[in-house]
């Protein structure tokens, strides 16, 4: 990522409910607590969709109209957990599925997330190991990593061809404009 430069850090957000009171007494009320990332050990995230949880790709050295740094959010489509074991060869060897986000500082020599030879691999490469680190990713130029998964349920309707299953994630821009840029479209 490089967002207006080099120099990125990552934020995770969550909503949380407010307590019901009365500045809040409807009870739907809610605030987003958003917690800086510091290094790869912190970065390795699950979603949770019981706090809405996404993650923002910040330039903390510039600030917007609001005084908030420029971003882009990363928000997660459908998505799920791995079901082999932990010490399954899988897991193993494709290591990078036990988190949904990671975060590296960037490294020419790490392309690719399970490392050079996923199928042959003893587990020993890779998103886990290159973590293990627990380098800083504050302020650096940095490479996140997003692992999309799906679990696929057979059905009647799969035979004899399986329709597309779509898996996605969007990101958004999130503060680099005063407003809705698309208000001043032509009619």
């Amino acid at each position: 990522m490089d967002v207006d430069d080099v120099a990125n850090s990552v934020v995770e957000q969550n909503v949380e409910p407010a307590v019901q009171s009365s500045a809040n007494p409807y009870g739907n009320a809610f605030t987003m607590k958003e917690t800086l990332l510091r290094n790869e050990a912190e970065a390795q995230r699950v979603i949770n969709l019981a706090s809405s949880r996404r993650w923002k790709i910040i330039n903390p050295s510039k600030t917007n109209s609001t005084s908030e740094p420029v971003g882009f959010t990363l928000v997660a489509g459908e998505n799920s957990l791995p079901f082999a074991q932990p010490d399954s060869w899988v897991r193993k060897r494709a290591g990078f599925v036990n988190a949904h986000l990671w975060v590296t500082p960037y490294d020419p020599s790490q392309m690719y997330a399970a490392g050079s030879y996923v199928n042959q691999s003893t587990g020993d490469d890779g998103l886990p190991t290159w973590t293990q680190a627990k380098r800083s990713i504050e302020n650096c130029d940095i490479v996140v990593w997003y692992t999309m998964g799906i679990t696929h349920i057979p059905r009647p309707e799969d035979w004899p061809v399986m329709p597309v299953h779509t898996a996605s994630f969007k990101i958004v821009p999130s503060g680099f404009f005063t407003q809705n840029p698309a208000l001043d479209l032509p009619h």
